[in-house]
């Protein structure tokens, strides 16, 4: 890649990226859906736990899992459906004419959404923790960053994977975004320990990032998370660099195939709609 094509795309990434960061924060009533409507759930799973007399790590674990679904909800809407979107609104004729690969677009949505989505996942954790009073036992304020960036990045891989495929499945997408959600927030152990499901099922689960990266949290962050943890922090760390990098290679073979068909047979879909 020379130098030019280089520049031209980390322009299309901040160009994209840009509108994620900024453009998505202009509207102040969206954080009352990205930041107050998911503590209800958490709640009411915190309640459960509280009624139980469980220990307060387990409101943490809850608190912990409520605030990362923003990073899936985020992945779902503002990703995987995103070239679907696009299509359906007429623009996508224009992401397929810029001068510069369609992987820079995606990456700049997932770093600007990325950007936005960490905060948001903050804020909420630090909502729940002071309505419930959670006292976190830091293991590596080191490690528990790079695991969550690369929680992310390996999430974000995901969802351009998912993107590609959905805009080929056309409006089968958005049934598959319906089917999606819940059985990943089960999977996923965004509400307990991930552990509780069993190892079979939990190495299937860890195919969604997202569960290796919250089980390696909350080992980091709470005193009870290696007593409940599903593998050794090092492990899920090194598998989430190993699914990032086979999600990126799978959302490149699927950009290729839209190519493909594209140009072959002037559709954007595996059949007609």
């Amino acid at each position: 890649m020379s130098t030019d094509e280089l520049i031209k795309n980390l322009r299309g990434i901040w160009a994209r990226a840009y509108v994620r960061i900024i453009g998505v924060n202009r509207e102040p009533s969206w954080l009352i859906f990205e930041l107050f409507f998911p503590l209800l759930p958490i709640c009411a799973f915190a309640f459960v736990y509280k009624s139980m007399n469980a220990p307060s790590d387990y409101l943490g674990f809850v608190i912990l899992g409520g605030a990362m679904t923003a990073i899936w909800m985020n992945v779902l809407w503002g990703m995987a459906a995103q070239f679907f979107w696009e299509r359906e609104s007429g623009n996508l004729t224009l992401y397929m004419l810029c001068p510069m690969p369609t992987m820079a677009v995606l990456i700049g949505m997932a770093i600007g959404s990325g950007f936005s989505t960490f905060f948001r996942v903050i804020i909420t954790f630090m909502i729940g923790k002071f309505i419930f009073g959670i006292t976190l036992h830091i293991a590596s304020y080191w490690w528990l960053f790079v695991t969550f960036m690369l929680t992310i990045a390996a999430v974000f891989s995901l969802g351009m994977m998912m993107a590609s495929f959905f805009l080929l499945y056309g409006r089968d997408a958005w049934n598959i975004l319906t089917v999606f959600m819940e059985p990943v927030f089960f999977l996923s152990g965004f509400y307990f320990p991930v552990k509780t499901l069993g190892y079979p099922l939990g190495a299937i689960a860890s195919l969604i990032p997202i569960t290796l990266g919250l089980d390696a949290m909350r080992q980091l962050a709470f005193k009870l998370g290696p007593a409940t943890a599903f593998l050794p922090v090092g492990v899920e760390i090194t598998i989430l660099i190993i699914l990032t990098i086979i999600y990126l290679i799978g959302a490149k073979y699927l950009l290729n195939k839209l190519e493909y068909l594209g140009r072959r047979e002037g559709r954007l879909t595996l059949r007609w709609q």
